[in-house]
């Protein structure tokens, strides 16, 4: 059996981004790691999204004010699904984020590997604009069958992946038509991964590089 080493981030205050391609990858992919975050109290968190109509993009707002975020969402005001098309928009629209935002100490966004072209873009080009903060890719699942083998895991309480639900529920009433969303659904793969380091729910990121610091903080 393969043992699971916990390591904590710093003391606050703490500056983190969330990025997705459309409103709903965030809260999805990394949502309950951003209650967790809230709950400290000492994070600033800023989000970004690429994508979404001016209904989808109120959603979005009020998303973010139920998961932490201290303002509204920027947006990148790009068409869904056609992200590879504007690479230059999306290069763009990350740098303009990183210059008017201060620098972060951790950035959430999507997989370079993931199944949706749109997700892939912003997985990969992310990483090209920020090399300095910790960058965790989350996962969206999907009818694509493209989840991984994740290496970084946040454990969540019961109460906190129940409020993850509910709250995705309540901030996304447009998205209750399609046949996949459920609470079933969301708890499904959080269930998985925390049956993955022994826990009964978790949040599972792709951290492509880090370095360990053994200076006493």
């Amino acid at each position: 059996m393969s043992r699971v080493s916990t390591l904590s981030l710093p003391a606050g205050p703490l500056v983190v981004f969330a990025i997705g391609a459309h409103p709903d990858d965030i809260e999805i992919g990394c949502g309950g790691t951003l209650l967790t975050l809230a709950d400290r109290g000492d994070v600033d968190l800023r989000t970004l999204v690429l994508t979404g109509t001016e209904d989808r993009q109120a959603e979005a707002r009020v998303a973010g004010a139920a998961f932490g975020a201290g303002q509204p969402p920027t947006f990148g005001g790009l068409p869904d699904a056609r992200l590879p098309e504007h690479w230059g928009a999306v290069k763009n629209a990350l740098h303009a984020f990183r210059e008017s935002n201060p620098d972060p100490d951790v950035v959430f966004t999507t997989r370079e590997d993931d199944a949706h072209q749109d997700h892939a873009l912003l997985g990969n080009l992310t990483q090209t604009v920020w090399r300095g903060p910790l960058l965790l890719h989350y996962e969206i699942p999907k009818w694509d069958g493209d989840l991984g083998r994740p290496n970084v895991y946040v454990p969540l309480s019961d109460e906190l992946a129940r409020r993850k639900v509910s709250l995705l529920n309540d901030s996304f009433p447009s998205q209750h038509e399609r046949d996949w969303w459920d609470d079933e659904f969301f708890l499904s793969i959080i269930r998985l991964r925390g049956a993955e380091v022994q826990r009964r729910y978790a949040e599972a990121f792709f951290g492509a590089k880090l370095s360990l610091s053994l200076e006493k903080q």
